[in-house]
């Protein structure tokens, strides 16, 4: 029989702590985040999803299959080379 998949959420801190109780810190120190735009990967289990929910406003939240390691993170921060034209403007005549 074979183990089910291992789910991670990804967790990204996009609000600031600053000035906010030392319990809420408390929580994200204990998540690992401890700047603005951090990610880390924590395994799907009741606990870390109650310290994610204490903090829900702070952060942002997706359940993915597998943690991303910095190389690849880095590769899905990357912007495409190149440029992009969203609107042509024509010049009044």
């Amino acid at each position: 029989m074979s183990t089910p998949a291992t789910k991670f959420f990804r967790v990204t801190l996009m609000r600031s702590a600053i000035g906010l109780p030392k319990r809420t810190s408390g929580v994200l120190a204990a998540l690992g985040l401890h700047r603005r735009l951090r990610t880390v990967y924590h395994p799907v289990t009741p606990d870390v999803a109650g310290q994610i929910f204490a903090v829900k406003e702070l952060v942002d939240v997706q359940e993915v299959d597998r943690a991303l390691d910095t190389q690849e993170m880095r590769e899905l921060r990357r912007p495409e080379k190149g440029f992009w034209v969203e609107k042509r403007v024509r010049a009044s005549g």
